[in-house]
């Protein structure tokens, strides 16, 4: 490993994961069983993918870890929150991802895993209805409660550093309102005044997180840490945030399949994505509200990489739709369908499906992963603020609307940025271009 400024992985690292639910469970259950070496973190890219450092001579293609210096399975130590009082084996059971025969090795570390109560107001999750949950005077009391569950945390478990996920559910759309959500005083101000329709709880964890120093990384499509407000405080407390959502099913195969689109310049009439899905997302997601967050994420992906102000005779008027259907038989086996309409040579019509059948939570499990070693690292290189380079992992990346900066939604161009940060931070050159 070349010298570089960042700071040594030492010690513990605590992982605070809001939500114990599918993902959470499959992600925590998966980490322990690797580092018993009775599995495979499969679709990890931290612990598999090797990435080319140097060039002609002195090339060569080294696994991240031994480029830049991420924290090891060993040391990670796994804390949640959830609205329900199962601990982490029950709620893998619960959650019927894994097989008995993969969550019962690891059984005693699962049940010393309970969820401490979680920051909740029912308006933005009414399908949910669970009891463990925090009384709060007011949503500033909301985010000090929280502020003292990552600092108890951190003494209780002797962790070096913390790094908060969000892996809960997705709540109702908060449009961004200039007034509350591009200063952070306003914000702070929102949230002494309990101001309940802007503020929403996942905000309040983002707040506690960064004001405790730790990385705060939000893997549904909420309305949390895109806004100035919160751009503020990561500035502020020098800490790392990304974009949001997981890309984990239907929405990386869009970001993989539209360049090829892109690139062989065909042209696009329409693209038409629907899943099914049963788990508690899904069920989350058949409330309107809760949907059009969703809606909004994944539209948002296509628009920016095929583009009518680039080539109008191929991506004028294209028709873009997503539909997400709550179908309870599938549990977390998500099958998404999509419909690409194009036009070739003369303008002759051509279709393409995808079916993708997916398992949610065996996909998003890995992503969490990447994501908390990748913020960590981040925080200890000094890097602070919107870390674009983590977008390759979800579907919206982190932009700056407010200057009409346009999120980079091209798979391969994140992959690249993905690359250049990790050479970076490794003390070599970050040599590939972004065309």
């Amino acid at each position: 490993m070349k010298q570089t400024n960042v700071k040594p992985a030492e010690g513990k690292l605590g992982i605070m994961v809001v939500g114990c639910g599918a993902v959470s469970t499959t992600f925590m259950t998966g980490v322990l069983m690797a580092r018993k070496g009775l599995a495979k973190p499969v679709g990890s890219m931290t612990q598999y993918d090797k990435i080319r450092v140097g060039r002609g001579e002195d090339k060569q293609y080294l696994h991240v870890g031994d480029i830049v210096p991420i924290a090891k399975l060993d040391d990670i130590v796994f804390g949640t929150w959830d609205v329900y009082p199962q601990n982490a084996y029950q709620a893998a059971m619960y959650a019927e991802v894994l097989k008995e025969k993969d969550i019962e090795p690891v059984r005693d570390e699962l049940e010393k895993i309970v969820p401490m109560k979680a920051a909740f107001d029912k308006n933005y999750a009414k399908r949910l209805d669970g009891d463990n949950v925090k009384q709060c005077k007011d949503r500033w009391d909301m985010t000090e409660q929280l502020r003292q569950d990552i600092r108890d945390f951190k003494a209780k478990n002797g962790c070096a550093r913390v790094v908060v996920i969000w892996a809960a559910s997705t709540e109702i759309y908060v449009p961004v309102d200039e007034k509350v959500h591009y200063t952070l005083d306003a914000l702070e101000q929102a949230m002494k005044a309990d101001d309940r329709e802007h503020i929403a709880p996942s905000m309040c964890y983002a707040y506690a997180a960064l004001s405790e120093g730790a990385p705060f990384i939000m893997g549904a499509p909420n309305t949390t840490v895109d806004i100035p407000a919160m751009w503020e405080l990561a500035e502020k407390t020098r800490m790392p945030i990304a974009g949001k959502d997981f890309k984990t099913g239907q929405t990386l195969v869009k970001s993989g399949f539209a360049p090829i689109i892109g690139v062989r310049s065909l042209g696009l009439s329409g693209w038409f994505s629907t899943n099914i899905l049963g788990n508690r997302d899904g069920l989350v997601l058949d409330e309107p509200a809760n949907f059009r967050t969703k809606e909004v994420s994944k539209l948002s992906t296509l628009e920016t990489i095929l583009k009518a102000d680039v080539q109008p005779d191929l991506y004028q008027d294209y028709y873009h739709k997503v539909r997400i259907n709550y179908y309870p038989p599938r549990n977390d086996n998500k099958e998404g369908w999509d419909n690409i309409d194009i036009f070739g040579w003369l303008g002759y019509p051509m279709q393409i499906k995808i079916n993708f059948l997916c398992r949610d939570s065996i996909l998003a499990a890995p992503l969490c992963l990447d994501l908390c070693l990748l913020s960590d690292l981040a925080a200890r290189a000094g890097r602070y603020g919107t870390q674009r380079f983590l977008s390759f992992f979800l579907k919206s990346p982190q932009h700056d609307y407010t200057q009409g900066e346009e999120p980079v939604n091209n798979l391969y161009q994140q992959y690249t940025m993905l690359k250049n940060a990790i050479r970076e931070m490794g003390g070599y050159e970050a040599d590939e271009e972004i065309d």
